[in-house]
């Protein structure tokens, strides 16, 4: 029986890439990655939440605006702790990383937009919503980062 990761044609890529997650969730070096990444993440979600509830609350802006202006601040302290600490070992040129770390962040930012707004429109609070958000978007940016941005 052929192996369900052993896709052809315009899923290959696709095929590989999962393959490549399962053999890397192998290796500890991997999980002691993970969990720098979770604390620099832990600290960006701070700074996040803090920025955005100051944005909503204080500045009045309203709350998609507040979500664009606590991402670019979170995402500029993520990517430096994250280039200085999590991933230093596979650290290449800045000129190199520093737009894949954008673009990884922006797909996780849209997804955790589009969670965002829905959760507000159900009637979540602002802030609470924001939280869970940022939350639900953080596997699709450790592993855009792992792989993509900081991969040698």
């Amino acid at each position: 029986m052929e192996s369900v990761f052993a896709a052809t044609g315009p899923f290959a890529g696709v095929s590989a890439a999962c393959r490549r997650v399962v053999r890397g969730s192998r290796e500890r070096h991997n999980w002691l990655q993970l969990v720098r990444f979770a604390t620099v993440g832990g600290a960006g979600y701070a700074v996040n939440i803090v920025t955005f509830a100051v944005c909503v609350g204080p500045l009045s802006l309203d709350y998609r605006v507040a979500a664009v202006v606590s991402f670019l601040v979170a995402v500029t302290n993520n990517f430096v702790l994250n280039r200085s600490w999590t991933f230093r070992k596979q650290v290449g040129a800045v000129a190199f990383e520093a737009p894949r770390f954008l673009v990884v962040s922006l797909v996780a930012f849209g997804f955790s937009l589009l969670i965002l707004t829905t959760l507000v429109g159900l009637g979540s609070p602002e802030v609470v919503a924001q939280a869970i958000a940022i939350c639900c978007a953080t596997p699709l940016n450790f592993v855009g980062n792992k792989l993509w941005t900081f991969h040698r």
